[in-house]
């Protein structure tokens, strides 16, 4: 009997269930057709995050950023590399602190570029300041729980 995950589409928020012996980084959505996975971390307002931190089985790393940030500038193309190297595995997202000032500050936020990585809607870890991609994999791989 094959196991599955559920993943939230990043275009629509449905809820997709992914089949583990199969290719998930080939995945579509079921309501919407896009591609579940793309390799770029999606751009989420607070509502979409939250729905994908709760729903998704699979490890969510959010990179919280501001485009005013030279650091988060920075890092943003080293995200971007870590997501492609590591979907479908881990699900890439992005929240913007300036756009989503209530849900920053619920999370305690308090510096920017800051990462949460989130297992069963729980967060299990957090980062701040720029990293490359490799460093951004290695303390994700290093910071699961499961």
């Amino acid at each position: 009997m094959s196991q599955s995950s559920h993943v939230v589409c990043t275009a629509c928020g449905a809820i997709n269930r992914v089949s583990t012996d199969k290719n998930a980084a080939a995945g579509k959505c079921g309501k919407c057709a896009t591609a579940l996975f793309d390799g770029t971390p999606a751009d989420m307002s607070a509502s979409k995050l939250e729905r994908q931190i709760a729903k998704t089985d699979i490890p969510v790393l959010v990179d919280v950023w501001a485009p005013w940030c030279g650091p988060c500038r920075v890092m943003s193309p080293q995200f971007a590399e870590a997501a492609r190297k590591a979907e479908p595995g881990m699900r890439f997202l992005k929240l913007n602190s300036d756009e989503a000032p209530e849900l920053s500050t619920r999370l305690a936020i308090r510096g920017i570029p800051t990462m949460l990585l989130f297992e069963d809607g729980k967060e299990v870890a957090r980062v701040s300041g720029a990293m490359s991609s490799s460093d951004i994999l290695k303390w994700a791989e290093g910071a699961r729980t499961r």
